[in-house]
């Protein structure tokens, strides 16, 4: 498959996917913004959408039959100069990324014109194709102070994008407020963490600034450094209990954004995370051992049952699923802190697969609320007979969220199973089962309504049978379908998620 892909790629798109691929979503962004008619912005999202999944088709064969590789910017040679670094680590964040945006854009047209003033749709377009550009830097970009602009690209066109959920819902608007002001802090603590780590190195090139930290050793400026980073990235991929700008901001948003954040935002900045933890950092650092061993594992396993808890008491479909979030990145934390290339692995797989569960149920939702208003959980009763196919998209990704057996959530959660009983953590083996459990009351609360209950009336009448525009059942399905092949067949997500574990502790990509 990786030949095949590479002999369609014409030489300019060989060399130069790396740039284009955050390039192009910039300059789209300005054009989309400079357009009279929301359609027309709709389909330069969708053409830029189709273009950057290609280069990241590309950038992936690249890395997986030649190993990484730099692109360098300005014809200034690294560390002096700018360079986008592909490995094993982030082509996956950036296949990832570059398919749920393009199966959103699909899904767009019918979600936009119900939650969007139509005078609006061209900025919206535009915030959304600038934010979709910030998210590719991060996972591309070689260089730590790049890194912290393309976060804040990112992070700024997505409090825009939650605040356009006020024709919806005013409270979008307080939830964009407070997703600003902690998003805010989380940047000030990272860039906080880069300065540091400037100063004792006098580099910001991840490369160079790994190679430097390593010949000073342990001192007390990489420490603090350290602490910085941690906690800002942590802000941003809303680490248990660092994640209270989560619900709401997933809540309030329009669909399509909630969709794609919940599939996409957090997983860039546990990738991020990963990078300074595992590649940045010398691994042998005892401040990282114990941050791995004392802090990021026990609030993965924390998050992944509180978070659990709170989702059971939600009465809000989307709030429901947005405490879900939290605990799923408490699984993959407790990836990362387990500290092997097991553990690693499994994180990124749950990682992978967690974006097709939460993609596929936050569409379906979207296809629900678009057709019967559906925000509460009490709204989904009957939505099995009303909503046949939805129900059923609906019900997959709830099977792969609770790791029922031949969906992708089992897949990872045995995965991370298995690496916590090979480090003879079994604390942790019992939290996994522990949150697992719990999942299997605040999803069984949705099926319940679903399946059992009757549908409401209207008019003296049962509700109509409805079926969801094919643009919004399209990606809907492909994301639901996905849960079932990656339960069968996980070649896909187990080879990324490899790529990525052996970036860190050598071998491959």
């Amino acid at each position: 498959m990786n030949e095949f892909i590479l002999s369609l790629a014409p030489g300019w798109a060989l060399t130069h996917a790396s740039v284009l691929l955050v390039a192009l979503p910039l300059i789209a962004g300005a054009i989309a913004a400079a357009l009279p008619w929301g359609r027309a912005a709709w389909g330069v999202v969708v053409a830029v959408m189709a273009a950057s999944l290609f280069f990241s088709a590309i950038l992936t064969a690249q890395v997986l039959t030649g190993g990484a590789f730099s692109y360098t910017l300005g014809g200034w040679a690294p560390p002096v100069g700018i360079e986008y670094r592909i490995d094993g680590l982030n082509v996956g964040m950036l296949l990832l990324v570059s398919a749920i945006g393009f199966l959103v854009s699909l899904y767009a047209p019918e979600a936009v014109e119900d939650e969007i003033d139509k005078g609006k749709h061209p900025l919206f377009y535009a915030a959304f194709l600038i934010c979709f550009a910030g998210l590719l830097g991060v996972a591309i970009t070689g260089d730590a102070f790049n890194l912290f602009v393309f976060l804040e690209i990112s992070s700024i066109s997505t409090y825009a994008l939650v605040a356009m959920g006020a024709g919806r819902d005013r409270r979008a608007l307080t939830a964009a407020y407070n997703y600003l002001i902690l998003g805010t802090i989380g940047a000030t603590f990272f860039v906080i963490g880069v300065g540091f780590l400037y100063m004792a190195t006098g580099t910001l090139n991840l490369v160079d600034l790994a190679a430097r930290m390593a010949e000073l050793g342990d001192n007390r400026a990489i420490q603090v450094g350290f602490a910085f980073i941690v906690i800002g990235l942590g802000l941003k991929l809303a680490m248990y209990p660092l994640h209270v700008w989560l619900p709401n901001a997933y809540a309030f948003a329009p669909t399509m954004v909630t969709a794609f954040l919940a599939a996409t935002a957090t997983k860039v900045a546990f990738y991020a995370l990963a990078r300074f933890l595992f590649i940045v950092f010398d691994q042998g650092f005892a401040f990282e051992e114990l941050a791995l061993v004392w802090l990021i594992a026990p609030l993965g396993a924390v998050g992944m049952i509180a978070a659990s808890i709170q989702a059971i008491f939600q009465t809000d479909v989307r709030r429901l699923l947005a405490y879900s979030s939290v605990a799923q990145v408490g699984y993959m934390l407790l990836g990362l802190g387990i500290g092997t290339a097991a553990g690693v692995s499994a994180g990124f797989l749950h990682l992978f697969n967690h974006a097709a569960m939460k993609g596929a149920l936050f569409l379906a939702l979207g296809a629900a609320s678009v057709c019967y208003g559906v925000t509460q959980v009490k709204d989904l009763r009957g939505l099995g007979r009303t909503m046949p196919w939805t129900a059923a998209a609906i019900a997959i990704g709830c099977a792969s969220l609770m790791g029922v057996p031949g969906t992708a959530g089992f897949v990872s959660k045995w995965a991370l199973f298995n690496a916590a009983l090979d480090n003879g953590w079994y604390w942790a083996i019992a939290a996994i089962a522990a949150a697992s459990i719990l999942a299997f009351f605040y999803v069984g609360r949705m099926i319940q309504m679903i399946y059992l209950q009757p549908a409401p009336e209207r008019g003296g009448e049962p509700a109509p049978a409805l079926r969801a525009p094919w643009l919004v059942m399209i990606p809907m399905w492909i994301l639901a379908a996905a849960n079932i092949v990656f339960g069968w067949y996980a070649d896909l997500p187990v080879t990324l998620a490899n790529a990525a574990s052996a970036a860190i502790w050598g071998g491959a990509p």
